[in-house]
């Protein structure tokens, strides 16, 4: 039995210790807010947060996650917008939307290492997150308001 956290609410698991968190989120309980994507752990779609690390969740197999804090993007909005959410709101991010919430959960994680991220750290931490649409410059500036917005 594995248990966890999944945004501040206490999980168990007993099914294949090797099944992916993502699918975990999605199909058991529920938090379609995460997406699949490659399946690879290289787009960034399936971006979560464990224990305060931005993570993939489509490669994490649930036998890692014993003990672990888990948010999703479910999570983050649960007692009202997120700064970044507020920023991504004010700089019209989003076109497909598809990406968002893992953009969304590396830029928090960008965040809370790095209060004031310079362009060259914002592009460094989001690298691996894909934007098909090519929405890079808004997300970097929705960054740097929440970045203001936090301090």
């Amino acid at each position: 039995m594995i248990q966890l956290e999944v945004n501040g609410a206490e999980q168990s698991f007993s099914g294949d210790p090797e099944m992916r968190l993502l699918w975990y989120l999605r199909d058991i309980l529920g938090l379609t807010g995460t997406k699949f994507g490659c399946g690879l752990a290289l787009c960034g779609a399936c971006t979560v947060d464990k224990n305060g690390e931005a993570i993939r969740s489509c490669s994490t197999p649930m036998s890692s996650l014993a003990g672990a804090h888990i948010t999703t993007i479910e999570g983050i909005g649960a007692n009202g917008l997120h700064p970044v959410q507020q920023a991504w709101i004010q700089h019209d991010v989003p076109q497909c939307g598809y990406c968002q919430t893992g953009q969304i959960m590396q830029a928090i994680s960008l965040l809370r290492k790095t209060t004031k991220p310079t362009d060259q750290q914002i592009d460094e931490s989001m690298a691996g997150n894909i934007c098909r649409c090519g929405t890079y410059q808004r997300i970097r500036a929705a960054i740097k308001t929440a970045a203001g917005e936090r301090s």
